[in-house]
């Protein structure tokens, strides 16, 4: 006979995760996927208690796995592109002539403004991080900026034109879920993530200033360019991969199958243009490109060989396995009603406009660090709060907008999310080096709890509306 937890059991489920991962994967470094696996056998443990059987658990795996399948589609589509680019000489393209333009000190605001414009115009943090954020790395090592600093400048300037670009999921999402018009809930963001953003470019400015980047740097860049200039021919045909993801972001095409194609095209420049293999541009796609496809007998720089060694679809192998085994957990904890049980809990304790904010919010950072993905989140908190903004007379933007201010921005700081895998994986930083870096993505909650507690920034109610 199947019974709702208490909220005993419901919350032992969450303290198991965060205990077993502090402790497992922050002291001694385990691998992250069995810590996973073993919260959800002890959440299985729950679920059995309160009445499930194994069947019903699996429907609940199936379930939230069903809802990954785009983000996974895309993470293999990223794979493929990372390679082809390299191989067709794209990001090296970006990469040579970044290095010519971008002045060092200037280097972390203007890598923040292109990965903007970029996820702006693709409507993908992850697409942007893995093209312009790889080439931006690639510049970063020569000009010895600090990775973690550099990572965290990209890594929000991709979240940044994530949640304003139309082509967004999570934006779609969440103006679905809460039933707002979409530009409305773009321009209703703009009040949290605007000020984190300057707050963001101040930092960025004032370490880049004091950055000591003169030391070797003239000289790593130098042989750097020299490399790349001997491996590919230089010419803009490089750039139609690019010009082809962008023409699909707005003509608001599905965006895996132009990433494809992209990719396909990649591997006709890559061979017409530096005269490689065509089985080798098939190979990139599946396994990465590799410097030993220039030429047998080529010796190349430590330095090439990490920045081109890279891409594929059997590096995003990790990062599926990982969705696999968190969803095991989500899928079982969400299936025994947990969720529900606690952010049931937060419902009755709000009143006023900064306690609704402030539990919209902890109920958002809950799921998000539970399930590693954003989409769960604004989908489960949108709905049991929306009645709780309309009672309150407050204007169901607000619910959008803190959805991805909790949502959205904080997903990159879960260690064993989907997001912090994926840029570890493509940028080759993890969330302990470049959290602190990433100013934008903690202040938009910081500025929500402001706008809750003063009452600026918070749309009302129209009479008629309410």
């Amino acid at each position: 006979m199947k019974r709702a937890p208490t909220l005993f059991e419901s919350v032992s489920c969450f303290l198991f995760l965060a205990v077993i991962i502090g402790v497992g994967f922050g002291y001694f470094d385990i691998p992250i996927q069995p810590l996973l696996l073993l919260s959800a056998a002890y959440a299985a443990f729950i679920a059995y208690r309160v009445g499930l059987t194994w069947e019903d658990m699996e429907k609940g795996i199936t379930t939230r796995l069903n809802t990954a399948m785009p983000a996974i589609f895309i993470i293999f589509a990223v794979g493929v592109i990372v390679g082809t680019w390299i191989y067709s000489g794209t990001v090296p393209m970006l990469i040579y002539y970044g290095l010519l333009i971008i002045d060092p000190t200037y280097f972390l605001v203007t890598a923040f403004i292109i990965t903007t414009v970029v996820s702006v115009a693709t409507g993908t943090a992850w697409g942007s991080s893995a093209t312009a954020g790889v080439a931006l790395m690639g510049i970063a090592i020569e000009m010895n900026v600090p990775l973690g600093i550099a990572a965290g400048a990209i890594i929000s300037g991709a979240i940044f034109g994530d949640k304003l670009s139309p082509l967004s999921d999570t934006t779609n999402l969440a103006a679905l879920v809460v039933q707002v018009d979409l530009y409305d809930h773009i321009k209703h963001m703009l009040w949290t993530t605007i000020p984190a953003s300057l707050v963001g470019l101040i930092v960025w400015f004032i370490v880049g200033m004091n950055l000591d980047t003169g030391t070797a740097s003239s000289d790593n860049v130098t042989g750097l360019t020299s490399e790349l200039s001997a491996i590919f021919n230089w010419n803009i045909f490089m750039l139609l991969p690019f010009v082809i993801i962008l023409w699909g972001a707005f003509a608001r095409k599905p965006i895996v199958p132009i990433m494809l194609l992209s990719s396909v095209v990649a591997v006709f420049i890559g061979m017409f243009s530096n005269g490689f293999s065509f089985v080798d541009g098939f190979t990139a796609m599946a396994n990465g490109f590799s410097v030993d496809m220039i030429s047998p007998n080529s010796e190349f720089s430590e330095t090439v060989s990490s920045l081109l060694n890279r891409g594929g679809i059997f590096s995003m192998v990790t990062i599926v396995v990982t969705i696999f085994c968190g969803y095991a957990f989500a899928g079982i904890v969400e299936a025994a009603g947990c969720l529900d049980r606690i952010l049931e809990s937060f419902t009755k304790w709000v009143q006023s406009a900064w306690q609704i904010v402030g539990s919209t919010i902890l109920g958002s950072i809950l799921i998000v660090f539970t399930a590693g993905v954003a989409s769960i989140s604004i989908i489960m908190v949108g709905v049991l709060m929306k009645d709780a903004y309309t009672k309150k007379g407050m204007d169901p933007l607000n619910l959008s907008r803190t959805l991805e201010d909790s949502g959205t921005m904080i997903l990159g700081f879960v260690p064993w999310g989907v997001s912090a895998i994926y840029y570890l994986e493509v940028l080759g930083v993890g969330v302990g080096d470049y959290w602190m870096w990433a100013v934008p993505c903690y202040l938009c909650i910081v500025f929500a709890m402001i706008y809750a507690v003063t009452g600026v920034g918070m749309k009302k109610l129209e009479e008629a509306e309410e």
